[in-house]
């Protein structure tokens, strides 16, 4: 029983101390994830968009300072008895290092958090702008964090930067490319020729489809075969990009033959399918609109239809394009005309002469 009580309590008691600091530790660490666990549940329910998100960020930086700051005080203990151990000596830049960077991570985690819950609750939002936003806010975080961890292991942040500006040509020349994406990707959000969810296409190159993500290097459309292409955001720099997304009306535009005997009904039918197109619900009247014989083809008499629709949805557009289209058909019937369809007719010299009479 001596020998235990001098153990727990004479030179070797170290070790106890130590054991309690870690059980402590863990204890610490159980209690805030059992605590925030259930804070988190209750502030889900509320209509505020950062309270939760703030407890779901908080939960693993904060489980990393507890650890860091038990261990870094159980390592003040033991070096406490061994007096010469040189090692120690990095225990507190380390822990303070380590510090920083779970700010930083909470930080972090708290503005994607924050996002998050911006997509999921509002209704129309800029997704381009909140994700340009955030990655802006996390590239600071890091810049920052990086350098105030720097000055605390004892770097000199001035000689750093000076560093930093006489090696940056160096650096440019060789991440060229790099800087060029980097450049193109703000320039996209500045400009904004397109925006998340966008369908774009380029005339100059293969591009088409639907943007799922702008990064500060490469862009990902999601092609209509659901493939995913990545673009380098350099490339929209120097190439035409066209935006359907944004389009004020989808176009008819088709050309319809009847046959040449029907030609004293084309006035008519002229006449009605112009009626029709005026009175159709999903028919815009206040954009060009054109119904006109225009051309004697080689077996039809064709008039031209040019108008637009209300509705830019693809699928949508193609339902009122097929009722505008069986309109025209059911006008050219209803006139006793008939659509037109290539023939040709063939004239055999000769035909219906008698034969001359055989000696």
């Amino acid at each position: 029983m001596d020998n235990l009580y001098n153990f727990l309590m004479g030179s070797d008691s170290y070790i106890l101390q130590s054991f309690v600091v870690v059980f402590a530790t863990l204890l610490a660490d159980f209690l805030q994830r059992k605590l925030l666990k259930r804070l988190q549940g209750r502030l889900e329910k509320t209509r505020t968009l950062w309270d939760d998100a703030v407890v779901k960020a908080l939960i693993k930086p904060l489980t990393l300072i507890i650890w860091v700051a038990g261990i870094s005080f159980a390592a003040e203990i033991i070096q406490h008895k061994a007096k010469g151990a040189v090692i120690f000596g990095a225990v507190k830049p380390i822990r303070d290092t380590a510090i920083i960077g779970a700010l930083a991570w909470f930080l972090i985690r708290m503005v994607r958090h924050v996002e998050r819950n911006i997509f999921e609750s509002a209704g129309k939002i800029d997704r381009t702008t909140a994700d340009a936003v955030s990655k802006l806010l996390r590239i600071s975080i890091i810049i920052t964090a990086s350098l105030v961890a720097m000055q605390t292991l004892g770097f000199n942040i001035s000689g750093i930067l000076a560093f930093g500006g006489i090696s940056g040509i160096a650096v440019g020349f060789a991440a060229k490319d790099l800087l060029a994406n980097f450049f193109g990707g703000l320039m996209i959000y500045m400009d904004r020729p397109f925006v998340i969810g966008d369908w774009i296409r380029s005339p100059d190159r293969e591009i088409e489809g639907t943007v799922e993500h702008i990064g500060w290097r490469l862009t990902r459309i999601r092609t209509f075969d659901k493939r995913p292409l990545y673009v380098p955001n350099s490339v929209f720099a120097n190439i035409t990009v066209e935006n359907p997304q944004r389009m004020l009306n989808r176009r008819i535009y088709e050309t319809i033959g009847i046959r040449y005997e029907d030609a004293p009904k084309m006035d008519g039918i002229i006449h009605k399918v112009k009626e029709m197109l005026r009175n159709h619900p999903e028919i815009d009247t206040g954009q060009t609109m054109i119904v006109n014989f225009n051309a004697f083809a080689p077996s039809s008499l064709d008039f031209f239809v040019y108008t637009f629709t209300k509705t830019t949805d693809w699928i949508y557009f193609h339902e009122v394009k097929q009722d505008v289209l069986l309109k025209i058909l059911k006008i050219i019937e209803e006139e006793g005309a008939r659509i037109a369809y290539p023939t040709s007719m063939v004239h055999l010299e000769g035909a219906g002469k008698p034969r001359s009479a055989q000696a």
